[in-house]
């Protein structure tokens, strides 16, 4: 039954969603006509909102470029491609693979988000190796095991609000930092990452539709290609001249890239041993293209994997601005912080937390970033919390403070299911040389879905910090 339920949500988005371009698109003329008739703004603030925000993104988009080549060039390694030969020995049916994807892929989220991408090369490969593997709902549980990242380390407004001289605190909206032990730390948040890791697993194992005429990746591929065909060892010796040349000899130098790739590794030794496991964006790529530059040995093989990781990464540079444009209409014109405002106008003590985990939902939809959202809705929502617990002494504004805090990080997070903009991590990786678009994907989404948006709306409103 659950089967076919999943299966006719695919049919649907295959028939009816389109492209994640288009979506951004439609998304965009939506948030204008609702900044024109409700927040009041002329067409013209509209524009010129739409415009400024445009530039928003751009430092994030080539974090995003940067992350999915970088990541997948490790991939193409031949350390890496022995170590997933060796798993893949191990893994007998193609129902293990769905399972362990999603709980590999929660595991690598907690971590930081962006190791979706490590998620999606580990995914890829199985579906290379093992055979009768549904490779449109694989991706789909590739997708569905990162939303999981608010709750771990890389968790963008728990971490903001630990920092000091944060916006908030600059803004008078706040007096002082909120550790991250009444947010991360909470029994909240240890109980939606459990539940999560009991329930998602079986969950898609459910979903798995039935039918025997699996879409697979072998049957999805388009011709061979000689670059397919070749290894990167091998085209790196045919890219060679026919005598001894002393620029082959500097493109194939093991010593010249290790006299790069050491100090990088003794800066980011120095970096977690001073820091802890700090693991922002800018470190996360650093430390991929370190390991790349090792596991790769010489410039020229890592020039060519890093050319063959970067072959389908069109959507991630030419959609962001267009997020980016919509997330400016949500800031530039007031709309983001009137629709916090009027949720929490409407709240208590108690139902501030289902507010807060719902405006995060909503306005997760024009902007797909928990810190670009929260920079935006997080001053209303705080706001709206300190005037509602305005008799509640310090220590249960904190643990309610925290409460709003992450309950607007799990409705952002969850309404990514919903939202193709963080596919475009995946797709890059895991659609390389077949046809394949979000449509495709997101059907398989809609009943993780709407069971974790039940229960964590359930946790947030119910269960104690």
């Amino acid at each position: 039954m659950i089967q076919k339920i999943g299966q006719k949500f695919s049919d649907i988005f295959q028939r009816f969603m389109p492209d994640a371009f288009v979506f951004a698109l439609i998304l965009t003329i939506i948030t204008s006509v609702i900044a024109l008739l409700w927040v009041g703004a002329t067409p013209v603030q509209v524009i010129n909102s739409w415009y400024d925000g445009f530039w928003i993104l751009l430092e994030f988009g080539m974090q995003m470029v940067l992350l999915v080549i970088t990541g997948y060039s490790i991939a193409l390694s031949p350390m890496v491609h022995r170590g997933i030969d060796l798993l893949a020995g191990k893994i007998k049916k193609p129902q293990q693979v769905y399972f362990l994807i999603v709980i590999l892929g929660a595991l690598f989220s907690l971590i930081s988000w962006g190791w979706v991408v490590i998620t999606a090369v580990l995914g890829r490969e199985l579906a290379l190796r093992i055979k009768g593997i549904h490779y449109p709902f694989l991706i789909a549980c590739v997708y569905f095991s990162g939303i999981i990242w608010v709750s771990g380390l890389s968790s963008s407004i728990p971490l903001l609000l630990n920092t000091q001289g944060n916006f908030l605190i600059k803004a008078g909206v706040l007096d002082d930092t909120i550790s991250t032990s009444s947010t991360l730390g909470s029994s909240l948040n240890l109980v939606v990452l459990l539940v999560f890791l009991f329930i998602a697993p079986f969950l898609m194992s459910l979903l798995l539709p039935k039918t025997g005429n699996y879409p697979t990746l072998e049957g999805m591929m388009e011709s061979e290609t000689d670059q397919k065909s070749v290894t990167i060892h091998e085209e790196a010796r045919l890219m060679k001249l026919p005598y001894k040349a002393f620029s082959d000899f500097l493109n194939n130098s093991r010593l010249l890239q290790y006299l790069i790739a050491i100090p990088g590794l003794i800066y980011l030794f120095s970096h977690f041993s001073s820091k802890g496991l700090d693991l922002n964006l800018n470190i996360m790529i650093f430390l991929f293209l370190m390991l790349g530059l090792v596991l790769h040995g010489t410039p020229m093989r890592y020039v060519i994997a890093m050319k063959r990781a970067s072959g389908n990464i069109s959507g991630i540079l030419f959609q962001y601005p267009f997020y980016a444009g919509i997330m400016g209409i949500m800031i530039f014109t007031g709309l983001g912080e009137k629709l916090a405002l009027w949720m929490a106008s409407v709240a208590s003590v108690e139902s501030i937390p289902f507010f807060a985990f719902l405006t995060g939902a909503v306005v997760n939809f024009a902007i797909p970033s928990a810190g670009g959202e929260f920079a935006v809705i997080g001053p209303s929502i705080i706001t709206a919390v300190q005037e509602i617990g305005a008799a509640l002494s310090p220590e249960e504004m904190e643990a309610l403070l925290s409460r709003a805090a992450m309950s607007v990080a799990y409705g952002e997070s969850l309404t990514n299911l919903m939202q193709p903009f963080f596919l475009l991590l995946v797709i890059p990786i895991m659609g390389a040389g077949i046809k394949i678009q979000a449509r495709d994907i997101m059907g398989y989404l809609v009943i993780p879905f709407i069971l974790f948006f039940t229960i964590f709306a359930a946790l947030v409103s119910f269960w104690p910090m």
